[in-house]
């Protein structure tokens, strides 16, 4: 069975560990798998913003884990699909258009629109800079093009690793539920879907574990991917470290499980917790607090086939401002421009919103709207209208200087691997959609008797972002979900019949027939703006250099302690693509040869790389190991790497440079 345990919650921690029993095997044509590191560390520290609640403050200044992509390639022989699953909040249309360009400059036709699907994780402590769209430019500082070019390279280069080690192997599929791990944040919203659709389930939260493993032909594994719904926001807005988050932390604590003896990203094994119909959905299992008081805040098994599977997939692009949703017999909808209500400035539980906007507002705000109105202009009638009962705050769709503020045309994909159906969602779906979603293009499916028990699966944050996604009855409440849901009331009919109308095409076998629908833009550089500032020159205090310890480490420790020193240091940023190296080392003596052995590196969970940043180019690098209790006991160091940037002769000039403490020991209790 599927197996998961989730520690006590500090709000900066959960633990996923899924052991799995394989119960359905099957036989696929090939299957490959690879983990890259995105090579992020060029722009994860100061003046880089992170990306996911939309907060200008929260600026990146160090390291607690390094971020990921990781890539499954699965080919029946004839057909191929990609899956990809990457460490950042979400997909944006322009990283999907460039990993395109760069697949199609590699392999051609190979990997395209319709057989490739990337995901994003949606932690919150990831990076930002990597959109086209004018709302997501202002919250994370423009388009910062040595980001996404950075993003774009990881995530090509775990496919192309996954593509060179193609090889045959077998999947299995298993599913289970696991308890007291995630909680409806927006329960009001769900109680007013229907009664009798909410009868069908035992909660307001999907407790459904899906796994795919997959094997060599000798059953060795491989690799896994693992799909359950919760929102990556353990680490709140407060945190100003690059991190996975908790979907993160769960692939790090399984790849280093099978993975023993291999610093992290090493191993073969590769993990995957990928996104799913997380929209409502918060790991904070405690619920909302207080913070003055402290107090709690009120709100309103599968059989052995021995037989390759086939493969499929089907994408269309849409323009889903402007969809006609056959309601029923006599009636029908239509989606509406984009727009965001006034709830949504209210935030949720796992994220605060400013001023005095609060969830559930079904009225606006004359003195805000009267702001808007005088710099932006009014919503039109016609957008009122088709949004309401949504208070509109930001008439997006109306929005077009310097460029548009929200995408129109929109991503939808499903892929099947074998009995195996992946829906691509472009954003966050609440927990009743993605149940909506899942049964429709099931029953779709199994219309042919090429697909009986389907084992649907909601992937979330993929190939374009677009916030939210509620029910009908959801959006009537306007929390922030809602108020976040852009395309109107009607949103999730109209992806729900655009996703049965791919999965009818692929039940049919009539894919080749769909019509691709309107391209998206792809604006030129020149038409993107950034807000980043340039990088200074880098400088030392008097009398010193870089790499030089200012605050030196204790002399010995014990297991549980934390082990901290201070450098001079230069701008990470300064330090170019990091992806195979590092910022720190911990590293151990071994006695009998005098040598040293690196134990950790900044991409463990036990490192923390804390940026300073001075004034007059002064900076300073604090590096902390948490000393765990399997630590053994001996002499240790910290070393830590970096690079320094001058001007000679009026061109900038990157020098290396690397700074050690002393050696320290460690022992495993403390003796009197």
């Amino acid at each position: 069975g599927v197996m998961a345990k989730r520690c006590g919650f500090s709000g900066l921690e959960i633990l996923l560990m899924v052991l799995f029993v394989a119960m359905t095997a099957v036989a696929v044509g090939f299957i490959a798998y690879t983990v890259t590191q995105l090579s992020i560390v060029r722009f994860k520290v100061l003046f880089f913003w992170q990306m996911g609640y939309a907060n200008l403050d929260q600026t990146a200044g160090g390291i607690h884990m390094r971020l990921y992509s990781r890539a499954f390639i699965v080919d029946d022989g004839s057909k191929r699909v990609l899956f990809v699953s990457a460490d950042i909040g979400m997909v944006s249309q322009r990283l999907r258009l460039e990993v395109l360009r760069g697949l199609q400059a590699k392999y051609g036709d190979l990997y395209r629109q319709d057989n490739v699907v990337l995901s994003g994780t949606h932690t919150h402590s990831g990076l930002g800079g990597y959109f086209q769209y004018t709302l997501f430019m202002i919250t994370s500082k423009g388009y910062i093009k040595s980001s996404i070019q950075i993003i774009v390279q990881g995530i090509v280069k775990s496919i192309e690793r996954a593509h060179e080690n193609l090889r045959p192997g077998r999947i299995f599929i298993n599913k289970g539920e696991l308890e007291e791990s995630n909680l409806n944040r927006s329960p009001h919203s769900y109680m007013n879907n229907p009664e009798e659709e909410r009868k069908r389930y035992n909660g307001n939260t999907d407790k459904q574990v899906v796994v795919l493993k997959f094997t060599d032909m000798d059953g060795d594994g491989i690799g896994m991917i693992s799909w359950f719904a919760v929102h990556p926001v353990s680490m709140n807005s407060s945190n100003h470290m690059v991190s996975g988050d908790n979907l993160g932390y769960a692939s790090y604590l399984f790849e280093q499980d099978k993975n023993i003896g291999s610093l992290p990203g090493r191993g073969p094994f590769v993990a995957t917790f990928a996104s799913s119909n997380l929209g409502d959905v918060s790991p904070n299992t405690r619920g909302p607090h207080c913070l003055n008081t402290g107090e709690s805040c009120d709100y309103l098994n599968s059989s052995y086939q021995n037989v390759c599977w086939p493969i499929h997939f089907a994408h269309q692009w849409l323009n889903m401002s402007d969809i006609t949703i056959q309601i029923n017999s006599t009636h029908t909808a239509k989606t509406c421009k984009p727009a965001l209500g006034h709830s949504f400035a209210g935030g949720t539980i796992d994220g605060g919103g400013a001023l005095n906007f609060t969830q559930g507002a079904v009225e606006g705000d004359p003195f805000w709207d009267g702001i808007r109105d005088a710099i932006l202009g009014p919503p039109s009638n016609e957008t009122q209208d088709c949004h309401r009962p949504k208070p509109i705050l930001f008439s997006t769709g109306e929005m077009n200087w310097p460029l548009p503020w929200h995408p129109v045309i929109v991503d939808v994909q499903l892929i099947t691997i074998g009995s195996v159906a992946i829906v691509a969602i472009p954003g966050e779906v609440t927990t009743m959609s993605g149940r909506r979603i899942r049964e429709a293009v099931k029953k779709e499916l199994e219309s042919s008797h090429a697909f009986a028990n389907t084992e649907v699966v909601i992937a979330g944050l993929c190939n374009i972002y677009t916030h939210y996604i509620t029910t009908y009855e959801e959006y009537q409440i306007q929390r922030y979900e809602a108020a976040s849901t852009i395309y109107g009331p009607h949103t999730l009919s109209a992806y729900i019949q655009s996703y049965r109308g791919l999965a009818r095409a692929i039940a049919e076998g009539t894919e080749a027939e769909l019509p691709k629908g309107p391209e998206p833009p792809f604006f030129t550089d020149s038409q993107l703006f950034s807000l980043l500032p340039l990088n200074p020159v880098d400088k030392t205090p008097d009398n010193s250099s870089f790499g030089e310890v200012l605050e030196q480490v204790d002399p010995v420790y014990t297991v549980g302690q934390v082990a901290s020193v201070t450098f001079v240091a230069g701008n990470p940023r300064n330090s170019g693509d990091m992806t195979d190296k590092t910022f720190v080392t911990v590293e151990k003596l071994h006695n009998s040869t005098q040598t040293w052995s690196v134990v950790h590196t900044d991409a463990s969970w036990e490192t923390r790389f804390h940026w300073i940043k001075g004034t007059s180019g002064l900076s300073n690098a604090t590096v902390e190991w948490h000393i765990p209790q399997s630590a053994q006991s001996g002499f240790y160091r910290i070393r830590h790497f970096g690079h320094y940037k001058e001007f000679r002769n009026l061109k900038p000039v990157f020098t290396a440079y690397e700074g050690v403490s002393d050696v320290f020991k460690v022992n495993k209790r403390i003796y009197y």
